[in-house]
């Protein structure tokens, strides 16, 4: 049986396949770095996947979403946040970016964040775009 090899329409996957999506083209995208991936089967310490560096020294713990997210159960757990959007990889340290997020916008004052604890961004703004900017992976 010859197998199917035709593009795929991302929206038209289901939630754990766009996941699953996500996890490979970042993996591609972070070896061109040096990184190998380490998948995590249950969030450990929020992580989704560690990230080692071949340097031997430098290893993050990442959480993939399928868009820019924040949150408190987050905070203060060294931990990074990685993101795709319009065929851009977006990798930054969560607390660091939150405070900027913070500072710069007025999603501290929206309801999810007070209520709720988290905020996400279903796109993303030119400012946001912006904000974001040296978070992009560019190879």
């Amino acid at each position: 049986m010859k197998p199917k090899f035709s593009l795929i329409e991302y929206s038209r996957l289901s939630s754990r396949q766009q996941e699953n999506f996500n996890f490979q083209k970042v993996s591609a995208v972070l070896a061109d770095f040096g990184y190998s991936i380490i998948r995590l089967t249950d969030d450990w310490h929020g992580a989704d996947f560690i990230a080692q560096h071949c340097d031997g020294i430098t290893f993050l713990k990442v959480q993939l979403k399928g868009r820019l997210y924040f949150s408190k159960k987050y905070q203060n757990k060294q931990l990074w946040m990685c993101f795709r959007y319009k065929n851009e990889i977006y990798l930054f340290p969560h607390d660091e970016a939150l405070d900027i997020i913070l500072r710069e916008t007025k999603i501290g004052d929206s309801k999810s964040w007070k209520e709720k604890g988290s905020y996400s961004f279903p796109g993303l703004s030119k400012k946001m775009l912006s904000l974001m900017q040296s978070y992009v992976l560019k190879g």
